[in-house]
């Protein structure tokens, strides 16, 4: 519990950095020279600053002897630096079937590079660290839960429907470390994005 409390600190510094940088500049009313700083306008072309998606995810695993899948949702939001490269936190949750694996979590963070282009398709990858979080629920809970490192890392496509509104679709390798050992899962998703 430490550890993700950490990780959601850590996540909230680097989200309030970004905000301080969007905030204008204070005007100095002694100093007559002094003008406020004009506001960072994005050309149309350019990208909006963040990017909020919401969709569904399958993932499967083959962890602590256990090999199950799960269905679920993630959430990502990202704060775009530039065109090209923004700061990603994404949160996934998954549940499994009764017998097996009850719930999967992974919470992350990492940058996220996109192909900006003005056409309707625009292909992205993104790398992040963070922690997963097991719940069994198996014969007497022998499993029960289980939290280690784990990291994302894959890409997709987003589709533009409208000025703000993608469709997405993406893929990604999931590795956890688990009893000493680096674990190989994968996940497939697809859902709404909006930028803001």
């Amino acid at each position: 519990m430490r550890k993700l409390l950490v990780l959601c600190g850590t996540i909230l510094c680097l989200s309030m950095t970004a905000a301080a940088q969007d905030a204008p500049v204070a005007f100095d009313a002694s100093s007559p020279a002094s003008e406020p700083a004009a506001p960072v306008s994005f050309h149309p072309l350019d990208r909006t600053s963040w990017q909020l998606g919401i969709g569904y995810q399958f993932q499967h695993y083959n962890v602590l002897g256990q090999a199950f899948h799960t269905n679920g949702f993630n959430t990502d939001l990202t704060r775009y630096l530039n065109n090209w490269i923004g700061i990603e936190g994404t949160a996934a949750m998954g549940f499994g079937r009764a017998t097996t694996c009850g719930c999967s979590v992974f919470i992350g963070a990492g940058p996220h590079i996109v192909a900006h282009s003005a056409g309707r398709f625009e292909p992205w990858v993104h790398v992040l660290v963070g922690w997963q979080h097991f719940r069994f629920t198996q014969s007497g809970g022998i499993l029960g839960g289980n939290s280690a490192f784990g990291f994302m890392g894959g890409g997709g496509v987003d589709f533009k429907f409208f000025p703000h509104a993608y469709w997405r679709v993406q893929g990604d390798y999931i590795g956890t470390h688990f009893q000493s050992s680096m674990q190989a899962n994968y996940s497939f998703g697809s859902g709404l994005v909006l930028n803001f």
